[in-house]
């Protein structure tokens, strides 16, 4: 059976358990800091991860705050990977995306070189 919570009562929960976020983040501070990860952006993710959670609590399998800490502890593994930090699938492991240029620089440094070959 699925939570009734009202969007008040939702709000309310959630506002509770912002304390989660911040002590997730600091559990896993060294992954955050290897995966060149913005603490802004994770944080967000995670508070949205927080939301999502208490919408989707079921309290017949569970306390609320251990389906809160699983949940914002998989939403931070899904935020280092590959895909989450470049847009792009089928990347290697451990890619960081500092390889990547976009199209509209590699015209400009083509455009570039041609004046370059010109003068």
């Amino acid at each position: 059976m699925k939570n009734t919570y009202t969007i008040e009562e939702r709000n309310r929960i959630v506002e509770e358990h912002l304390w989660c976020i911040k002590a997730v983040m600091k559990q896993n501070r060294a992954l955050i800091k290897a995966a060149r990860l913005d603490r802004d952006d994770v944080y967000q993710d995670l508070s949205i991860r927080l939301i999502r959670a208490v919408g989707t609590y079921d309290p017949d399998k569970g306390a609320l705050k251990q389906h809160i800490f699983n949940q914002l502890r998989y939403e931070l593994l899904d935020c280092a990977t590959a895909y989450r930090m470049t847009g792009m699938t089928g990347t290697p492991t451990g890619f960081q995306g500092s390889e990547i240029a976009s199209l509209d620089a590699c015209a400009f440094i083509e455009y570039q070189t041609e004046e370059r070959i010109a003068a």
